[in-house]
């Protein structure tokens, strides 16, 4: 099954996608796509429903970000051995989390600002999981059983935030517009084999990025028994899971993205984001 919210930002209604890929708008069976409607009775429930018995949403309706409610929206670094070599980083023996801010998630295709201050803005194309059951000291072979779905997510960041001061990642990290997700939140039985997923990235139609899941550090099995160890992880929380290589930061000379340019990324089976970089 495939989630969206669709409508305006800050008045999103929930809805799916039906097997021709047309968007329904599902509101008057759930408030949102948060808590406890994330959960597997509900999730049960809700592919229950006929799809053809639901409204049809206006073609050109915007998609917002397929999960609200989310209170805790955590990363990985370094989770692709590649893509470590390239930053000049080395592969950390257990994983490295650091916290995005919530509020800085926003739909799919919405624009990318760039922040005051701002000069190394990059991109990474994620694979990110979707937390449906509370999970706190989970063992990897129960990881599964809190988990709703999965989305695409790029992990915007500003590297001079990030890297050359202070103080933790999520400065550069947290910034408005810096965490879209979509366009849809996939649930576990419509992927094959979350660990062999396609993964690519264009800038302005050129590719920077391309990877595939296969060649993760640390899975997702172990990411979400491993982060629950040491928080409490809710309905609607979100952990992002890394990026392979071909990030602005790693490129000879590097690059950045400016004001017009535009991104075009994906992963296999979760759908398209495309943004535009804007200034404020």
């Amino acid at each position: 099954m495939k989630l969206i919210r669709h409508g305006a930002v800050g008045a999103e209604k929930p809805g799916l996608v039906d097997a021709a890929g047309h968007y329904r708008d599902l509101s008057a069976h759930v408030a949102d796509l948060s808590g406890k409607s994330l959960s597997k009775a509900s999730l049960a429930a809700i592919a229950a429903i006929n799809p053809e018995s639901l409204p049809l949403v206006p073609e050109g309706t915007r998609l917002g970000a397929p999960v609200a409610g989310t209170r805790n929206f955590i990363a990985v670094g370094m989770n692709y051995a590649d893509h470590a070599a390239e930053t000049g980083g080395t592969v950390p023996r257990e994983p490295l989390l650091f916290s995005k801010a919530p509020n800085c998630i926003v739909g799919p295709n919405d624009d990318i600002l760039i922040p005051p201050g701002a000069t190394k803005l990059d991109w990474e194309v994620e694979l990110a999981i979707v937390i449906g059951e509370t999970a706190w000291q989970v063992e990897e072979a129960d990881s599964f059983k809190h988990i709703a779905g999965f989305v695409l997510c790029n992990d915007v960041s500003e590297r001079a935030f990030q890297m050359e001061g202070t103080g933790q990642w999520l400065k550069g990290k947290s910034a408005p517009t810096f965490g879209p997700l979509g366009p849809w939140l996939v649930t576990p039985d419509e992927i094959a084999d979350v660990q062999k997923l396609a993964m690519e990235l264009d800038l302005n139609d050129a590719p920077r990025q391309r990877g595939n899941t296969a060649t993760m550090v640390f899975g997702v099995r172990t990411l979400v028994s491993y982060v629950s160890r040491f928080v409490q992880l809710d309905p609607g929380d979100v952990i992002t899971t890394g990026t392979p290589p071909g990030v602005g930061m790693g490129r000879k000379p590097p690059e950045f993205l400016k004001a017009g340019d535009v991104l075009r990324l994906s992963v296999e089976g979760l759908g398209e984001q495309r943004q535009r970089i804007s200034a404020y």
